[in-house]
Parts: C-alpha cells; sequence; structure tokens
C-alpha cells in the first residue's frame, strides 16, 4: 500500500518545480505518489509535471483547464490521492535529501492523525534561517502523540499545509477541505489541529520552505490580503462546530498574531489600507475575543493588542513609524561604522571618469531622446548576437528608430559600415547612455546606468544555460569568485524585458535572475540567420575557410571555466585531424573570456587547422561547419538549429557539474554522441557513430525541447513587442 501522497499544485513555479519534484523522487522510500496538478499555468509548469509523468510512473499529471487557486488545485489532488498520508508540497519548495525514512518510520510507529515536521527558510540570497520548532518545544515530544488541548503551543507552529503529513482518512472522517483564496492554509491547518485525536511532532528538518524574491504572495501588494479575516471566520466556526471551547483563547492570540503580522508587513498591505485593515482588525478582536478573557502578551505586543482593543489607529500608526525609524537610524549608523574614506590623492584617470559620470548624472536631468536605442553586446566588444539581430530588425520594421552601438576604441574597426557607433568611456557614450529610451544588451549595462522613468532595457541574454548563472551562482562559490549577487540583483531590476529561446531557458533565468521583468520567450534572434541562410551563402562561407564540397569541416569550440582558468581541455589537434580523415577541415575557436595558447601546427596540418578565435560572428562558423564538437558551451542550442551532427566531449564533466554546478545533464541528455576520453572522441569519429541512428534520434529529442521556436522570424517578434508595442 502507498504510505505517502505527495500533493503538488503548480502555479508560476516552472524555475523551480523540477528541484521539488526531484527531492520528492529520490527519496530512499519507495512506497510513495506524486499528483501534479497543473493550476492552468501560464508558463511550463504543466509541461515539467507532464514529462515527470511519462517517465515515473510514480507521478500522476493532472491539467485543469481553469486556474481555480492553490487551495481548490490541492483539493484535486487529494481526490486521487491513494495514500495513507498526504503531504502537500508547494511547487517551489523542496525536501531535504534523506528526510523521508525517518518520516515514514515515525508514520509506521505512531500513526498519528497529523504529523508536523520541522523545516527551515531558504531566502533567495542563499540564507537560511530555523524555524519556531526549537522555541515551541524546547524539549522535542519524540514518538508520542496528543491531543492539541494537551500541547496549545502546537499552534504557535507555522501555520502551512506543507509542514504536516495529514491522514487521509481522517481528513475523509472530518470532511476537511482546503477553502478558495488567499491565506488557504489557515482555514485548514488549524482547524486540523483542533479536530485530530493524535497529534505528532517530528523535530527533523524535512522541507526548505523558499523565500521567494519576486513572485510571491507574501511579496504582492494588494486587497486581497483582506481575505485572510474570512478564512479566520471558517476556523472559529470549525472550532465552535468541534465543540473545542477551551482551546479557544489560544486560537485567538494565534489570529491577532496573524493579523498583527499582515498589517505590519509593508510588501503586503499599502499604506493608503492600512487604516482599513486596522479597523477591520477591531472589529475581528471585540467579535472573537474570549468571554473570560486572554493572555496579552509583554512588551510591544501587548500594546499593540491594547490599541487594537480601543481602536486606536493614530497611535498605532504613530508607533509603527517610530519603531521604523529607529531601525533605519540603527542601518545608518552601522553604515557610517563601516565607511572607509577615499584616498587623498587620486589618478587623473580616475578623475576623468568621475567627471564623466557626473556628466551623466546631469544628462538625465535631461528629456529622454524619444527614438533613440542604445545597443551593445559581449561588454562592448563589438557587433554581434542578439543584439546585432534585433538591431537590423529594428531597421526594417521601425526605422524611426535610430539606433547607435556601444563599442570598445579597439573593436571599432569590427563594425560593419553604415553602424553609428560611439566609443564606450567618452563623453558620447555617458550621453547615450543617459538619454536613450531603449537599451539592448546580452550581458547587463555597468552600475552607474540608472534606470529613467519610460525608458525600456532589454536583455537579450546570449546562451541557453547548462552552467548555473546568477543567484544560483551562491551554492557554487568556486565558480562565483569575486561576484556582487546585490549588485547583480540591482541590474537586474532594471530589466523591462528577458529574451528566452525555448522554455527551459525561461525556467532557469526565472529562478537564477528574479525580478519582475516580462519574459519574451520567442527563440534567439542571432540564429535566425541559421534558418535563413541560403545554400550559396553556405558554399560561400566554406570556401573563405578553404572548404570544399566533399572537405568534413568540424568546429571544435569549448566553453571555459571559470573555477579553472588555466584549464584547456585535452585536445590534440593533429591527432584529431588523423582521425577524421585526409579530407578534414578543423576550425578551432576559443571562448571569448580567453585566447587560446598558440601552438604552431605541423608543416603537414598547417591549412587543415584554423584557429578563428578571432573571427567576429559564430554564426558563419556554424554555417561553415559540418560537425560540431563542444563540451559544456551554449553552442550546442544553437548549432542544433542546424540540425547537423554535434559530439559532447566532456572529459572533466563530474568535476564541472560538482564545482561549477549544471541545470542539466548533457551527458545523459545530449544532442549526439558523448566522448569522456580524448580516445573516445577519435572513436567517434572513426566508428561512424557520429551520424548513427542513435545520434539522429538523440539530436532530434533535443532539437524537439530546445529548438521548436527557432522558425527565423526571433528578431523581428522581439522588434515588434519591444518598438513597435505589438
Amino acid at each position: 500500500m502507498t504510505l505517502i501522497s505527495f500533493v503538488v499544485p503548480a502555479f508560476r513555479v516552472q524555475g523551480y518545480l523540477r528541484e521539488c519534484l526531484d527531492s520528492i523522487l529520490a527519496q530512499p522510500v519507495a512506497d510513495i505518489e506524486v499528483i501534479g496538478v497543473d493550476d492552468c499555468s501560464p508558463d511550463g509548469s504543466g509541461d515539467i509535471l507532464a514529462e515527470y509523468a511519462d517517465r515515473d510512473d510514480r507521478v500522476t499529471a493532472v491539467r485543469l483547464d481553469h486556474n481555480v487557486g492553490l487551495g481548490p488545485a490541492r483539493n484535486v489532488g487529494l481526490d486521487r490521492a491513494v495514500g495513507e498520508y498526504v503531504w502537500f508540497v508547494d511547487g517551489d519548495d523542496w525536501l531535504v535529501p534523506d528526510c523521508l525514512p525517518e518520516v515514514a518510520a515515525r508514520l509506521r510507529a505512531t500513526r498519528p492523525d497529523v504529523l508536523i515536521v520541522d523545516h527551515v527558510r531558504a531566502h533567495w540570497d542563499n540564507t537560511v534561517t530555523r524555524s519556531a520548532m526549537v522555541e515551541v518545544f524546547p524539549e522535542p515530544p519524540g514518538p508520542v502523540t496528543f491531543r492539541l488541548a494537551e500541547r496549545p503551543e502546537t499552534l504557535e507552529l507555522l501555520h502551512t499545509a506543507w509542514n504536516r503529513l495529514v491522514r487521509r482518512q481522517f481528513l475523509a472522517d472530518v470532511e476537511l477541505r482546503f477553502a478558495p483564496g488567499w491565506y488557504e492554509d489557515v482555514s485548514f491547518s488549524y482547524p486540523v489541529l483542533l479536530a485530530a485525536d493524535r497529534i505528532g511532532v517530528l523535530d527533523v528538518v524535512c522541507v526548505n520552505y523558499r523565500q521567494r524574491r519576486a513572485g510571491a504572495i507574501t511579496r504582492t501588494r494588494g486587497e486581497r490580503h483582506f481575505e485572510v479575516f474570512e478564512q479566520w471566520h471558517r476556523v472559529f466556526r470549525e472550532l465552535d462546530r468541534i465543540g473545542a471551547q477551551e482551546l479557544r483563547p489560544a486560537v485567538f492570540d494565534r489570529m491577532m498574531w496573524h493579523y498583527l503580522t499582515v498589517l505590519g508587513n509593508g510588501d503586503r498591505i499599502a499604506p493608503e489600507l492600512r487604516p482599513t485593515f486596522f479597523a477591520r482588525v477591531a472589529i475581528e478582536h471585540a467579535r472573537f475575543r474570549p468571554p473570560g478573557g486572554h493572555r496579552v502578551p509583554d512588551g510591544v505586543a501587548g500594546l499593540k493588542h491594547r490599541l487594537v482593543a480601543t481602536g486606536s489607529w493614530r497611535t498605532f500608526s504613530a508607533l509603527r513609524a517610530a519603531g521604523r525609524a529607529g531601525e533605519a537610524a540603527r542601518r545608518v549608523a552601522g553604515r557610517a561604522r563601516r565607511r572607509v574614506l577615499p584616498p587623498a590623492r587620486r589618478s587623473v584617470r580616475l578623475g576623468r571618469d568621475v567627471v564623466l559620470r557626473q556628466y551623466q548624472r546631469a544628462q538625465r536631468r535631461r528629456p529622454v531622446e524619444e527614438n533613440l536605442a542604445v545597443y551593445a553586446a559581449y561588454w562592448y566588444r563589438g557587433y554581434a548576437c542578439n543584439p546585432a539581430a534585433v538591431y537590423e530588425a529594428a531597421r526594417r520594421l521601425a526605422p524611426q528608430v535610430r539606433g547607435v552601438w556601444i563599442v570598445r576604441r579597439d573593436r571599432v574597426h569590427t563594425l560593419p559600415e553604415g553602424v553609428e557607433y560611439v566609443v564606450a568611456g567618452t563623453a558620447a557614450y555617458h550621453r547615450v547612455l543617459a538619454r536613450a529610451r531603449w537599451l539592448i544588451n546580452n550581458v547587463n549595462f555597468p552600475d552607474s546606468v540608472r534606470k529613467r522613468p519610460d525608458t525600456v532595457h532589454v536583455q537579450t541574454h546570449h546562451g541557453t544555460p547548462v552552467k548555473v548563472m546568477g543567484l544560483d551562482q551562491q551554492s557554487y562559490p568556486l565558480g562565483a569568485v569575486g561576484m556582487d549577487f546585490a549588485g547583480l540583483l540591482r541590474r537586474v531590476d532594471r530589466w523591462d524585458f528577458s529574451v528566452t529561446s525555448n522554455s527551459f531557458s525561461t525556467q532557469m533565468w526565472e529562478r537564477a535572475y528574479p525580478a519582475g521583468y516580462t519574459t519574451l520567450e520567442v527563440g534567439y534572434p542571432r540564429n535566425d540567420r541559421l534558418v535563413t541562410a541560403t545554400a550559396e551563402e553556405v558554399l560561400r562561407l566554406r570556401a573563405e575557410f578553404g572548404a570544399g564540397l566533399g572537405e568534413q569541416v568540424v568546429l571544435y569550440a569549448p566553453t571555459h571555466r571559470e573555477h579553472l582558468p588555466r584549464y584547456r581541455p585535452p585536445f590534440d589537434p593533429e591527432r584529431f585531424l588523423d582521425g577524421i580523415g585526409p579530407s578534414g577541415l578543423l576550425l578551432m575557436r576559443s571562448h571569448y573570456f580567453h585566447d587560446r595558447s598558440r601552438r604552431v601546427p605541423p608543416p603537414a596540418a598547417r591549412g587543415r587547422i584554423l584557429d578563428v578565435s578571432a573571427h567576429p560572428r559564430i554564426e558563419d562558423l556554424y554555417l561553415a561547419a559540418d560537425v560540431l564538437v563542444t563540451d559544456y558551451s551554449s553552442a550546442m542550442f544553437d548549432y542544433a538549429v542546424l540540425d547537423r551532427p554535434i559530439v559532447i566531449y566532456a572529459p572533466d564533466w563530474d568535476a564541472y557539474r560538482l564545482t561549477r554546478g549544471v541545470y542539466f545533464d548533457v551527458t545523459a541528455e545530449a544532442p549526439g554522441p558523448v566522448a569522456r576520453t580524448f580516445a573516445e572522441l577519435l572513436d567517434v569519429f572513426r566508428t561512424g557513430e557520429l551520424r548513427s541512428t542513435a545520434a539522429d534520434q538523440a539530436r532530434e529529442r533535443f532539437r524537439e525541447r530546445f529548438c521548436a521556436l527557432e522558425d527565423g522570424h526571433a528578431a523581428e517578434r522581439v522588434a515588434r513587442r519591444v518598438f513597435l508595442g505589438e
């Protein structure tokens, strides 16, 4: 018999859902099931649930044809559950590894109606805070069960559905289900405790409760927070129905704590709504106050209770303001203590930079130039990538928009003829950054750039992520040396649009860069050329590299290793040429972060090994190549658009995924053959595995997942949305 049914509702959690499901399915307990409920989510959450259901028979995916909300979605899963116990786990949280054996052992040993487990709050900045379990139960109850009247302090544990397992038959017997609306946990979790005859507590951390930077209800202002009142009304109706009047004072205290918590949270209740919310709290206080009185807390909390009881909003508001002013003063004092005085003497260059930044600030006080768009790519390395493709589309579709590129002085010569530009660091550079209405880049603009009202920042990115990025790098410090995550988030907050090439990228960027931007999941503009290139263009490019029709052109393009800056994959160009045969041509391209050591090939190989690291457009190399050999580079996703063979050469895969961190296993979900050693790489070419049926099928699966949007019109879709508002 199934012991535990996990019910996982999913709505706008595509960036976190895989981690949630993996954390459940990897637990060393066999008798479980997972029921994933897609609450008509507008993102890829439903597809992720379906994917897991297809490959694991423990998973059932349910799609709802309209959004019903978290509570009713949980009820849908509950109705399909067959386990003895039900565990409602939210799609953006995840279980602690190997916690389930202890949970299962406690369930089997004590057979509780409710088992409460411990959790931690996992914050977006990679910090963790503990729950109140140790304060509520300084001495853990151990393997015993009790009724709520025996341990009323249990009410002080967080009132969520995901920190407790509930016996399914018990829920049916007492007819408890989730109510619709926000704060649905309140009217489920407290009545469950009130009705239970056997409550257990397991002081083992089992759940990582994700504290999201963006997208959480607890960080969303609005009138829907007033729904908390009706949820508490349901709690008191259940209390009266059950007849547990001895617990009314404890429930009332918890209600007041909750109301004051919501009222005091500026991320939930807007200033103009606070007087109304306070008035409702005063009404609730009078309505549900126990006839025999209740315990008023000590200190400021007790003062707040008394002010609510007398309806003294002005005094309550003044008390809150005084508290916030004190916190602000302490923060200022702390910054003053940490302040480091600047050096007395500054270099001439630093002084010039200061003057130019002041000039940029002065320019920001002038009107925005309504028809000016500024483009940049790869930290001003030149005209390239997605911004270049968007620029070309905008010239066709929105000719009234003046496009200006930012480029380093040493890269000016690489710009196409007729492209208007400014040199990075000059006065003209600072002026266009301050005055442009549109700013388009595949990386972030410098911290000195400020987001002005009515301006639009477009982040195009420059690849589908294999390695972890953004905030996710906090868990892999070797690959994040020197990163300023607070500064990163300030830059991300400037984005209005984030361009992605596939659903997978959208999911990963949402968790790596949490902010309020709009995602344009439209394909990569730079890949339009791979779709629209003609046979004549391909032949011309091959001829430029000296390749004829009968030659096999192999492009070798590895990524760099931030954690191992001097590392080069073991690759012998001369031996590789021998492996691909006398008609082979090898194009070698280093990552733009570094240059390859220039080893001169022997005379027999010269002309057949070309270093193309300095070639300005990698799309030319893709079009000219018959085969791509890469490792963990995003090049594989772009090259797959051409539907040509790809080989993954991953000699350091184990070390890379553990130290740098990855979003998916390229060796298990590769677009073609995988070689872990140089000898295996040679065998891929010598044996014909490169063009085998298995290789073709792997590439087809890869293309379906990552290249479905690449139809040659991605740049047009971005330009129409960004510049024309379509």
